[in-house]
């Protein structure tokens, strides 16, 4: 976790992750390969079987046999080992040197030392803006992430002295200034504007470090109850108003259809009583025991046989 000291507290800018390196046998079984070859090649010396016998007759072959033994010693731990994502910063004699990995590479004793070792992977740093205001005056709080990298190692490490925790303050700062020059609409509604703004802000800063910003994303914006209240009301009313809208548009088609119809009936007679006759033969398949009808079809079923009634009333008084 990455801290930061505002009015006296301590306060969380973004959480960083660290892993501890694993112990590496290959390494140390290449260390320990590169002893065992100087340690057959001093014994096949004849001086170094001879000193073995007597160690006390030659006192200066015994030093420079120790000497070889710890020199030995010293150029096996400066066999070093990269993985495919790691680039490993090297200083000599405290100028910069050069950018190894990945693979083994060789420290010249005492005068190289390794002064960082970059991961060049894509990361993700997590931030977030306390209590800010929007372009419209309301207090908001946004939480989001970045994802980026390293793309130049020596920069990374000889430009900036804590790349990590710069991101995150960058980003942070983008992201304030993001939430200051916007309006709250502008906001909830066109939230990837405002990622591309924070990315475009970052990666102006971070270019020189030897960093770029792949993606922003916000995660989370958070506004005060009585605002959140307020807009679910406006949005319910915005809901209701387009509802009745569209009941008052319907109307109006179904109100332009009927004209339609009006017309095509006025100029047709038998269509119109095409569509009464419809019209009772829907009712009658419903099995209504009642049906009401105005006097004009009354009066048609009275003089015209269209059901057959009348042909049915003259058979049962013919019965009788």
């Amino acid at each position: 976790m990455i801290f930061k000291k505002n009015n006296g507290n301590i306060q969380p800018v973004a959480k960083k992750i660290r892993k501890r390196r694993k112990f590496d046998y290959t390494l140390a079984l290449l260390r320990l390969i590169f002893l065992l070859v100087t340690g057959v090649v001093l014994i096949s010396f004849p001086a170094v079987r001879e000193l073995a016998n007597a160690p006390e007759d030659n006192p200066v072959l015994l030093g420079v046999i120790i000497f070889i033994i710890l020199d030995a010693l010293i150029m096996a731990f400066c066999v070093r080992k990269a993985y495919e994502w790691e680039r490993v910063v090297v200083l000599r004699l405290g100028k910069f040197y050069k950018v190894h990995g990945p693979g083994i590479y060789f420290l010249v004793p005492l005068i190289d030392n390794v002064y960082k070792v970059i991961d060049i992977r894509i990361r993700v740093a997590d931030f977030y803006a306390q209590e800010t205001l929007t372009g419209d005056s309301v207090t908001v709080r946004v939480d989001a992430f970045c994802f980026w990298l390293v793309w130049d190692p020596q920069k990374a490490a000889l430009e900036i002295e804590n790349y990590e925790e710069a991101v995150a303050l960058a980003s942070k700062a983008a992201l304030r200034n993001a939430i200051s020059k916007n309006d709250l609409t502008t906001f909830l509604a066109r939230g990837d504007l405002i990622e591309k703004q924070i990315q475009i802000e970052v990666e102006r800063q971070t270019t020189e470090w030897g960093i770029t910003v792949q993606y922003v994303e916000i995660t989370d914006i958070q506004i005060p109850q009585a605002l959140q209240d307020s807009l679910s009301r406006v949005a319910q009313a915005e809901r209701e108003k387009k509802g009745r809208c569209l009941l008052a548009e319907a109307e109006i088609e179904i109100a332009k259809k009927l004209e339609e119809a009006i017309q095509v009936y006025s100029h047709n007679e038998s269509a119109l009583k095409l569509r009464i006759l419809s019209i009772l033969n829907e009712g009658l398949k419903a099995g209504n025991s009642m049906m009401l009808v105005p006097d004009t079809i009354a009066e048609e079923l009275k003089t015209k046989d269209i059901f057959g009634l009348k042909a049915l009333n003259e058979l049962k008084r013919r019965k009788t």
